[in-house]
């Protein structure tokens, strides 16, 4: 799902540049209004996990290999507004130190692989929801059907670039049966791998998973009250 660089016209790299700068200046605007201090250290760990875990590559089908994205998980655990910086911080690190996707197609990474899995896959996660038990099952399921999609919706996006600018020559109608094929049993792989996350954070620590704050309950104070004898009457 990395794009490097050349694969997509300068025009349209750039016009993609734009959107992602201003996607990422929104998303930290938003973060910033609920932002707590330990959401910082989970957003550091997230960002690390996602690194991680794009190294590992999974075959799918025909020597074909695919890895997590990584930002319908990262939404889930730290929000959609601090998932998205979090994806977005790993594929600079990539792209600048790694040669992991180009420079020049970094805006175009950060809206397949960062903004459309977080922000939009958002969405389908809530929508989701709706539609399975109000549980820590029903938000496993929701996590892994939407990080299902979120893979096949990044690669439409991916489809819809290439018919901007693409430079290499193949239709567009191949390029769109290749990628939405072979994104399609991705996607089955990243839900597993989403949802099985999920589950061992809900296992463990279900106070740190954002898509499930609405299960915890909220906790009531009140004043203890403390039984005193009642001196009795004689007469």
């Amino acid at each position: 799902m990395h794009i490097p660089d050349g694969l997509i016209d300068g025009s349209t790299s750039a016009a993609a540049g734009v959107i992602a700068a201003g996607g990422v200046g929104v998303c930290l605007k938003k973060a910033a209004v609920t932002m707590q201090e330990k959401d910082v250290a989970l957003a550091g760990l997230v960002s690390a996990f996602v690194f991680a875990a794009q190294m590992l590559n999974f075959p799918v089908a025909s020597g074909t290999s695919g890895h997590l994205l990584g930002g319908l998980l990262a939404a889930v655990l730290v929000g959609p507004w601090l998932g998205a910086l979090s994806v977005s911080v790993v594929l600079f690190v990539q792209g600048l130190v790694f040669a992991d996707g180009g420079l020049s197609a970094l805006g175009l990474n950060i809206i397949n692989m960062a903004l459309v899995p977080a922000l939009v896959g958002y969405v389908i996660f809530r929508t989701v929801r709706l539609l399975v038990p109000r549980s820590h099952g029903g938000v496993v399921a929701a996590a892994g059907i939407a990080g299902a999609l979120s893979v096949v919706l990044a690669s439409l996006v991916f489809t819809l670039e290439y018919a901007l600018g693409g430079t290499g020559g193949a239709p567009v109608a191949t390029v769109f049966g290749a990628m939405v094929g072979v994104h399609i049993l991705i996607g089955i792989g990243e839900g597993i791998i989403t949802a099985l996350t999920v589950g061992v954070v809900l296992a463990v620590r279900p106070d740190l998973v954002y898509g499930a704050q609405d299960l915890e309950p909220d906790l009531e104070l009140r004043p203890r009250v403390v039984a005193t004898a009642t001196p009795g009457g004689g007469g």
